[in-house]
């Protein structure tokens, strides 16, 4: 179909065009040639997206979306945060691995969340529509350390695997005169 295609616009091209002695343009022509072009490039468009039908046909406009959700397990000096994240775009997406980040007024201390229990999660692969959730003990950073605990604030980085940044969300682990 596609060699078909070429041979056809070859022969329209391929035709010659005789300059005449007129005064004023000539629009009909062109308007004229302009739709062709116009039919020519829709039908390719058409044939295309006809020969992919077995394949998973992207969207014209690719919304990255995610949704973040981080929650703690209790309102003061919380054990575990959830991190819930849902893919609210219309493409899958390759979600690298999250940053944690605690923060103090001045002072942060960043961290890579690879995975738990010596099994590594990230990069993870996340289609259009589902929810992945995960669980963080913070006692475990308490443990690395001990300063940890006078950050009030957690905050949460997701990006994709191209250095895309999707969304953030923060918690206060503990009360705070001012909230930053």
């Amino acid at each position: 179909m596609k060699k078909i295609l070429v041979l056809l616009l070859f022969l329209i091209s391929s035709t010659k065009i005789f300059a005449q002695n007129e005064i004023g343009p000539d629009g009909d022509k062109l308007i004229i040639a302009f739709l062709l072009i116009v039919i020519v490039v829709l039908v390719f468009l058409l044939l295309n997206r006809s020969e992919k039908k077995g394949k998973t046909k992207k969207p014209f406009f690719q919304f990255r979306r995610i949704q973040v959700n981080l929650e703690k397990n209790r309102i003061y000096y919380p054990d575990v945060l959830t991190l819930t994240v849902k893919n609210t775009g219309n493409v899958d997406l390759d979600i690298d691995k999250p940053l944690l980040i605690f923060d103090n007024f001045w002072l942060k201390r960043k961290f890579k969340i690879k995975g738990f229990e010596n099994r590594t999660l990230f990069p993870l692969f996340l289609e259009k529509g589902n929810t992945h959730s995960l669980e963080i003990e913070i006692n475990s950073f308490y443990f690395h350390d001990k300063r940890l605990k006078r950050y009030p604030k957690v905050r949460i980085i997701i990006s994709d695997v191209k250095g895309r940044r999707l969304g953030s969300k923060s918690v206060f682990l503990r009360k705070t005169l001012f909230k930053f």
